[in-house]
């Protein structure tokens, strides 16, 4: 015998509609100008080129993302190069 706490269903209801299109064990990242949006693997954190990108997205907004996710400042050919050696 278990009752739930509205606020509690609530609260789950809003984190899966907005992380819905991002699976587990993955993360949103906005690039470029236009901000063009990826879903890339955790995993890509480990990797010394793409940390350099989060250090360049550190000095440009610091740690301040209203979007949810993480921007970087470059071209997209330079992100989905960098991502393309991290998948390697």
């Amino acid at each position: 015998m278990g009752f739930r706490l509205p606020r509690i269903v609530n609260a789950k209801r809003i984190l899966r509609a907005s992380s819905a299109d991002v699976p587990k064990g993955h993360f949103a990242v906005y690039v470029g100008e236009n901000q063009k949006r990826f879903v890339i693997p955790v995993s890509f954190l480990n990797y010394p080129l793409f940390q350099d990108l989060q250090g360049l997205s550190e000095e440009e907004f610091g740690y301040s993302h209203p979007s949810g996710g993480l921007r970087i400042p470059c071209d997209e050919e330079i992100f989905l190069d960098v991502t393309s050696r991290c998948l390697n």
